[in-house]
């Protein structure tokens, strides 16, 4: 059994997600005790404040896997500058209602790949911004904004090459970041 389960959050919904790609490969790259369970938050409501004392099914099922978890990872594509809305929608459940937070305290670490130039690095920094008041304490380097380019997998479905000995740092030091903050 992991002794670190960690809860992975894709911002994307679309079936051929690069940053879905991206959550599977990284997970290969971690030690044999860390587990990795992508999370599900298509079917989660709006967030609605008055839905707070009496959450649905799916907001409670996603905050009782978010508790279950010793970290976090998000992975997350850009939209007009800034994070996907349903992953904002799926931040604001698990936060609620106040003093209530499934994110306190868990250790996160942020991942995203788009076709454009700068990655995904302005939804990453808007990211940072909701995590930091969240209280989930966030690995701040290396940052990671990948460019989807050719090879970036491979034909399994991994890391590809050019991009192996870059993520495999990432994944170490998230892994050394979860061992140090995690509950």
């Amino acid at each position: 059994m992991s002794q670190y389960p960690i809860a992975v959050v894709v911002g994307s919904l679309r079936r051929d997600s690069f940053n879905r790609k991206l959550a599977t490969a990284i997970a290969k790259l971690a030690p044999a005790e860390f587990s990795f369970s992508q999370l599900r938050i298509d079917d989660l409501p709006l967030y609605n404040q008055d839905d707070d004392t009496h959450q649905a099914e799916p907001v409670r099922r996603l905050k009782s896997e978010i508790a279950a978890a010793r970290g976090v990872i998000f992975v997350t594509p850009e939209y007009n500058r800034s994070l996907p809305g349903v992953l904002k929608n799926a931040i604001d459940h698990a936060s609620r209602p106040y003093g209530q937070s499934a994110w306190a305290g868990k250790p996160a670490g942020i991942l995203g790949v788009s076709v454009g130039a700068i990655g995904t690095a302005v939804a990453q920094q808007h990211l940072r911004n909701v995590l930091g008041y969240l209280d989930c304490p966030t690995l701040g380097q290396p940052e990671c904004f990948i460019q989807a380019t050719d090879g970036l997998f491979d034909a399994s479905g991994g890391i590809g090459s050019d991009s192996r000995a870059f993520l495999q740092g990432w994944m170490d030091r998230y892994v050394a970041w979860v061992k140090v903050h995690a509950k």
